[in-house]
């Protein structure tokens, strides 16, 4: 088992960067692929970026390529997400989650955190 606690939210002007954080406890986390959602009011969840166990493989929606960069460290057992040139339409309750292997779909995600609020103002 493992469990996930986001951090990093906050309100930031358009064009600005975060740098969220998914904290892990749990001795498998090395195993886990980490992926990261997102959910704006009104919305349904969708993907953002996921990191395979290693760190090596790396998926983005096409939305966040080039601007999101999704990294972990395993000894520390966390995951980051950078933000930059953040845009009003990215703002959302971000999620991260983990799952043996990477899907896109939330659905196959067994583990969750509890969300950081993400507002971008214009």
């Amino acid at each position: 088992q493992v469990q996930l606690g986001e951090s990093g939210g906050g309100l930031v002007q358009a064009g600005g960067s975060l740098r969220l954080s998914c904290a892990a406890s749990g001795r498998t986390f090395s195993t886990y692929a980490i992926c990261w959602f997102r959910q704006a009011p009104g919305k349904e969840r969708e993907f953002v970026a996921a990191i395979g166990w290693s760190g090596i493989m790396l998926y983005y929606a096409d939305s966040v390529k080039g601007r999101f960069t999704i990294s972990r460290d395993n000894t520390k057992k966390t995951t980051y997400l950078q933000m930059n040139s953040l845009k009003p339409e990215d703002t959302a309750v971000y999620y991260c989650s983990a799952r043996v292997g990477v899907s896109e779909d939330p659905n196959r995600y067994e583990y969750w955190g509890q969300g950081t609020q993400v507002t971008v103002s214009s």
